[in-house]
């Protein structure tokens, strides 16, 4: 776990997976990923960095519609 942990810190830090398998020890970069699974925040990122123009700097603020937020929460 605490291998796992810090492979996703480095990775969301902006390490370069070749750099966090020398510092993890693998010989093989497929070790290194099994380690190193994206998050949705860094797939964000990379959809964003990918796509420049399709971001809308102006999204709403779902956070404060309570009934949207209450369905969301009672969804299994």
């Amino acid at each position: 776990m605490f291998r796992h942990s810090k492979a996703m810190h480095l990775l969301q830090a902006g390490v370069n997976l070749i750099y966090i398998r020398d510092f993890l020890g693998h010989e093989d970069i497929k070790t290194t990923e099994i380690y190193a699974k994206c998050d949705t925040e860094l797939k964000r990122q990379a959809i964003e960095n990918a796509y420049p123009d399709l971001i809308d700097s102006n999204l709403p603020d779902w956070s404060k519609d309570t009934a949207l937020i209450d369905w969301l929460a009672n969804l299994k």
